[in-house]
């Protein structure tokens, strides 16, 4: 039988309180609008991935300190600054089933509001001198840029190769799930040759992550994202880039015409589906996530703790294993 989250959050329960106590304390402000839009923010919350892989983390080389519970806040402050701007860029008005803060607020403050939540990230970070943790999480920031910036120029044109894709989920996803995992290492007092090693672990976690999220778009079951939205947003992900690879002149110039402009037509949509699964896209792209799977595992072998590297282990095998 599959891991549950709860089950995976048990081990950790009282800590994720902790953390989300210290995580509101940590966006209170002066401003009461400020304070309203916040508080909408904390009862909506995902599901916490980030800060379990802090936590997590940080349980694997020593108990979870006041640094820890920074280092999640840190995160979670980003992360959130970064789902607030990006349904402004997409024009999006709902997330998680709720209305998205533009839709409520208007851009102008959604756009600031990401900016206060990054602000006071990093404010959290240099009144405590976390500078370390701060640099972890630079470079996150610097990647998911990066790779938001990389697959909107290679959107326009629809030429992302195999390699440019998982050099784009890297950056754009992967990235930040690595740098959850270094700051929760670091945050125990980890060495640095392990808290490089806790990085890796985490990208090959953070690619296996983004290529489920893309065979849910193949997929029938109700996972809170709509059947081909990737498709109907002439988004290239790993099945269909893996089934054009191996299609005919003739066959890829059909599939790429329909992506382009017949992207809202249901039947022509429903076509690009078959094809992808028919030319053996889901395949291919569920044995990828697979071996970045198995690779994760391997690199949590190697510090022969077993006691606390299971509930890491559970961890992936809920990520690859997830209904939505």
């Amino acid at each position: 039988m599959s891991v549950t989250l709860n089950q995976i959050k048990a081990p950790i329960s009282s800590e994720l309180e902790v953390f989300e106590k210290k995580f509101r304390e940590s966006m209170k402000s002066r401003v009461a609008l400020f304070d309203v839009i916040m508080s909408y923010i904390v009862k909506r919350k995902g599901k916490q991935m980030r800060p379990i892989f802090v936590l997590l983390s940080a349980r694997l080389f020593g108990p979870i300190s006041d640094k820890s519970y920074r280092g999640a806040a840190l995160v979670e402050l980003l992360h959130t600054a970064t789902l607030v701007h990006d349904d402004v860029v997409d024009v999006s008005f709902t997330r998680r089933g709720f209305f998205s803060i533009n839709a409520l607020w208007q851009n102008k403050i959604a756009v600031l509001v990401g900016d206060y939540l990054l602000s006071k990230g990093l404010l959290l970070a240099l009144k405590n001198k976390d500078f370390d943790l701060l640099t972890i999480l630079s470079e996150a920031v610097e990647a998911m840029s990066e790779g938001e910036l990389l697959q909107l120029e290679k959107a326009r044109r629809l030429d992302i190769t195999e390699d440019i894709y998982f050099d784009i989920i890297s950056k754009k996803t992967a990235s930040l799930i690595a740098n959850c995992c270094a700051i929760g290492s670091a945050s125990a007092g980890a060495d640095s040759l392990d808290i490089t090693k806790m990085h890796e672990f985490g990208m090959k976690v953070g690619i296996a992550f983004q290529i489920k999220d893309d065979l849910f778009d193949y997929g029938s079951d109700d996972v809170g994202k709509p059947l081909a939205i990737d498709i109907k947003e002439r988004k290239m992900t790993l099945p269909l880039i893996y089934a054009l690879g191996k299609a005919t002149y003739l066959e890829k110039r059909k599939i790429m015409s329909i992506i382009k402009n017949n992207n809202n037509d249901k039947k022509k949509v429903a076509y690009v589906l078959d094809f992808v699964k028919h030319m053996g896209g889901i395949s291919y792209a569920t044995q990828k996530m697979i071996d970045y799977q198995n690779d994760a595992l391997k690199i949590l072998e190697s510090f022969t703790k077993p006691n606390e590297s299971i509930h890491l282990k559970n961890l992936v095998e809920y990520v690859v294993g997830r209904k939505h």
